[in-house]
């Protein structure tokens, strides 16, 4: 098995505890929806957010429409999140562990690092592909609020699978089953930036002639890896390249 001391293992859950919260009519509700589970509640509230911020932009969503979508009173989120700003983060927070668990469980699975790359990439553009509402999201989050959240999204939102992808390229370098001579900052950006392309490409490039890859995530996926793993030159060419 791998191990990478940049990784660390998700461990536990946090306790979670029965509630019942009771829905008033100024909600649009009557009656009671009981929350079997805590963690269940807070679920449904970051589910229903994410939706909702993927659909529109963040000043246009309201915690009363949050709560509409959630099935729940505008009290109860409150429960969980201060403002909405601190639920918004929360959903991109909620992203990044999940495609932090990505790479752990590719790390756990696998005992090479070249294997763990072909999974984790394969991985990654399925869950983007399963989760377009959330891709959207993030996309309206770079798009709109530009430099001065940049540096806060990165660091509240996906820094820490970035840093883990470099850590394991950089622990595939140090036990010399990658080149040493390659930036992995450069790979991971390359790996990642490959499947958000083809996400968001997929429908055009459907229409490119030469294109058969379109629908086929996973050999897509598979030949990104193989190029990014062996290059394009020819062996017996590189060291005329090079020179």
């Amino acid at each position: 098995m791998l191990h990478c001391p940049y990784i660390d293992r998700l461990v536990g859950r946090r306790a979670s505890v029965a509630i019942t919260c009771r829905l008033g009519a100024r909600d649009g509700f009557m009656g009671e929806l009981p929350l079997t589970l805590e963690g269940e509640g807070r679920q449904r509230i970051l589910a229903a957010a994410e939706k909702l911020f993927s659909d529109k932009a963040f000043d246009a969503v309201s915690m009363n429409a949050i709560a509409l979508q959630a099935g729940i009173s505008k009290a109860n989120i409150y429960h969980y999140f201060p403002n909405k700003d601190a639920l918004y983060l929360a959903v991109l927070r909620a992203a990044s562990r999940n495609l932090r668990k990505l790479l752990n469980d590719a790390v756990d699975a696998h005992g090479t690092v070249v294997d763990v790359l072909r999974h984790f990439a394969r991985c990654h553009l399925q869950a983007l592909l399963d989760r377009p509402e959330l891709v959207r999201l993030v996309w309206r989050e770079l798009l709109e609020k530009g430099a001065p959240r940049a540096r806060e999204f990165a660091e509240q939102g996906f820094a820490d699978v970035f840093s883990a992808l470099v850590a394991v390229l950089e622990s595939g370098q140090a036990r010399g089953e990658l080149r040493a001579d390659f930036n992995p900052a450069l790979v991971a950006t390359l790996m990642l930036g490959a499947n958000v392309f083809f996400f968001q490409s997929r429908d055009i490039l459907r229409h490119y002639p030469a294109v058969a890859f379109a629908d086929d995530p996973a050999g897509y996926d598979a030949g990104i890896v193989e190029i990014l793993l062996r290059g394009m030159i020819p062996e017996s060419s590189a060291d005329t390249v090079r020179a």
